[in-house]
């Protein structure tokens, strides 16, 4: 299906009702309580939402996830009460929102990474959620928070601990590791159903659970599924996918081999997998001789590489998202790949796929971070100097900044107050220092546009210094700290190309950033999850045997540089054009002119523009959300059809 997904929660009680009538307009499909009651209303595809039931109680399972009605109704048996739903959902793989009905109290929760999210805020009384905030602010007439939208001039999606707030006043975001409990009076209450794991496994113990869950997560994107379509850009990431993907197929093509008639004529096990890689304007980049290896060895598969010419360019077409169309519910910097993500769809969708699968989170769970080492050499000091000394002789990093940068002792929360008294630096870094040694502090230091107005930075300012009250990092140890940000980052980042994407008929997935993936990535040590020399290698493990060998030999990645220079060249009036009287200006929030000299400049680089994508996507987002969203008047108000229930015996 095209056009916006989403679904909201209602409370088993008379203020859900009520609740319901006003979302009813937008809804087209309707699942109740027990009760008779309405419980999801939404919009959605065939295939994407499993009910369960056993007497009073339900299980919802909404997302990919390859479990059937009859299984989730032995499950819904299984229960107690709703604080029962962890236990009885030990063992679903894929990525979901999971939400029961139990004796009139509903708990839901996400995903970890935030990949699926949840928000809420009160309508007719009672408390009503979804994974869309766009939809509850619509409800309530709600307006953008502009301290939020100006803390997506940072970045976007917003940094820990600022991910947690919603861009629309009233509106509530849960947070990624808590869950939502409504009683049958529409009261919320949240309850933590998930913590991180600690990191005492060795890489090679690991390995096994790594390679189990990440086999389940693309399962559950094969399953049911007669073509996929992935990215095959040349990296480890997407590359292990396609591998995982066409598994089956593979090895039913090897066990035919020599093959008779019939057998050729016999369909080998697994969807079918079209591949895309879109070629950098950089010579050097060797993506594509790493993509061509790999397909060499995908023979069952059509790979697609549009010439340089069909393929557009970054920040192409903006006009063409200027309107009231926008299909994210919070600002976000896919903008700059907006053309591109609309030719992926034509391409993908025209050979049947539904689903487009993509290496992100490979990064962030099969690399260290450089605040790791600041964790290493307390725990292990002579192994972490021998990385350390590895590491500066390749990479040239200054050993004076280098063990200040080790020696700093700083709290989380006095981390987070210097960071907000330092969104302001009175002058761009020297080149020396942007080659410096890395940062190995609890995170990075972002920086407010030059073009943000003071206003805007003040009330950032005040953002980061009321997270500093209260906030604590995500793990104790700094690297663990920054693996879980980065999680965090992509997994709301997909989030919002899926939404882009999906309202365009194909959705996105990345396998690495299931919640099982997650915990067992993650369970392993820190600083094992990279070793000098060897580049991913609990991943290359992990799918050895899966990808040929001659695949896992690369330690190189990617840069882009040349194909942001040729999309600014090629754009730039059009960019000009967007912040000529921007809504961003007229919101106090930034200075046009401040944006036009910065794109004017006669060298500007990604750096000097790093911001220009958030602030960009801000911009768009901003534009579309002025005016008021109302419920279609064609929309049904009555007698919206009913998923049908398996129930089980109680």
């Amino acid at each position: 299906m095209s056009g916006d997904v989403w679904f909201a929660i209602l409370p088993d009680g008379e203020p859900g009702v009520a609740a319901a009538q006003l979302l009813r307009p937008w809804a087209t499909e309707t699942i109740d309580h027990h009760s008779g009651r309405p419980w999801l209303l939404g919009s959605w595809p065939d295939g994407q939402v499993t009910v369960g039931a056993a007497g009073a109680r339900r299980v919802a399972v909404m997302g990919r996830c390859p479990v059937t009605a009859d299984e989730l109704s032995a499950r819904a048996g299984r229960l107690r009460d709703a604080e029962d739903m962890e236990r009885i959902a030990h063992g679903l793989t894929g990525s979901f929102h999971l939400l029961v009905s139990v004796d009139g109290t509903v708990r839901a929760r996400g995903s970890v990474s935030g990949v699926r999210r949840l928000f809420h805020t009160r309508v007719a009384g009672a408390t009503v959620a979804a994974d869309r905030a766009d939809r509850l602010a619509a409800l309530t007439g709600a307006s953008p928070d502009e301290r939020v939208l100006a803390a997506h001039l940072l970045t976007s999606p917003l940094p820990y601990p600022l991910d947690d707030h919603c861009v629309w006043q009233g509106v509530r975001a849960v947070p990624s590791y808590d869950c939502l409990l409504i009683d049958a009076d529409g009261r919320a209450s949240t309850r933590r159903w998930w913590t991180p794991p600690e990191p005492q496994r060795a890489w090679q113990d690991g390995v096994p659970a790594v390679r189990a869950a990440l086999t389940a997560a693309v399962d559950a994107r094969t399953a049911g599924e007669d073509t996929l379509s992935a990215d095959l850009t040349g990296g480890l990431d997407s590359t292990s996918l396609c591998f995982l993907a066409t598994r089956e197929r593979l090895l039913a093509t090897r066990e035919q081999f020599p093959a008779t008639r019939e057998q050729e004529q016999s369909r080998p096990a697994g969807p079918k997998l079209v591949t895309l890689r879109w070629q950098s304007l950089d010579p050097d980049n060797d993506d594509a001789t790493w993509a061509a290896r790999a397909t060499a060895h995908l023979p069952d598969i059509e790979h697609i590489t549009p010439a340089t010419g069909q393929w557009p360019l970054w920040y192409s077409d903006l006009t063409a998202l200027t309107g009231d169309a926008v299909p994210t519910d919070e600002p976000g910097p896919w903008v700059r790949d907006g053309a591109r993500m609309a030719e992926l769809c034509r391409l993908m969708t025209g050979r049947g796929s539904r689903l487009h699968l993509m290496g992100g989170g490979g990064d962030e769970l099969f690399s260290s971070f450089p605040p790791h080492l600041h964790d290493y050499v307390r725990r292990h000091p002579l192994s972490a100097w021998s990385r350390i000394r590895t590491q500066r002789a390749s990479q040239h990093w200054p050993l004076g900044q280098l063990l200040r940068q080790l020696a700093d002792r700083r709290t989380f929360g006095q981390w987070l107050t210097a960071w907000a008294q330092g969104l302001t630096p009175p002058q761009p870094p020297s080149p020396a220092l942007v080659r410096g040694a890395p940062s190995t502090a609890w995170g990075v230091d972002l920086r407010m546009p030059p073009w943000a107005s003071r206003d805007a930075t003040e009330a950032v300012r005040e953002l980061i210094e009321e997270a500093a009250d209260f906030a604590e990092p995500l793990a104790p140890q700094r690297g663990q700290h920054t693996a879980l940000t980065c999680v965090r980052t992509g997994g709301r980042g997909l989030r919002l190309l899926d939404q882009v994407m999906s309202r365009q008929g194909l959705g996105l997935a990345a396998p690495f950033l299931d919640d099982q993936v997650i915990e067992a990535a993650l369970a392993i040590r820190v600083a094992e999850r990279s070793t000098p020399g060897r580049y991913k290698p609990v991943l290359a493990e992990a799918v050895r045997g899966i990808v040929p060998d001659v695949v896992l030999r690369r330690n190189t990645k990617g840069e882009y540089s040349a194909d942001f220079h040729a999309g600014l060249r090629g754009n730039r009036t059009g960019l000009l054009e967007l912040f000529d009287g921007s809504s961003l200006a007229r919101a106090g929030l930034i200075d046009d002119a401040a944006v036009r000299a910065s794109l004017l400049g006669v060298h500007p680089t990604p750096e000097a523009l790093r911001s220009l994508s958030s602030s960009l996507g801000s911009e768009i987002w901003l534009r579309a959300r002025s005016a008021p969203t109302c419920p279609p008047s064609t929309a049904r108000t009555e007698n919206t059809p009913s998923i049908a229930i398996t129930e089980g015996a109680p």
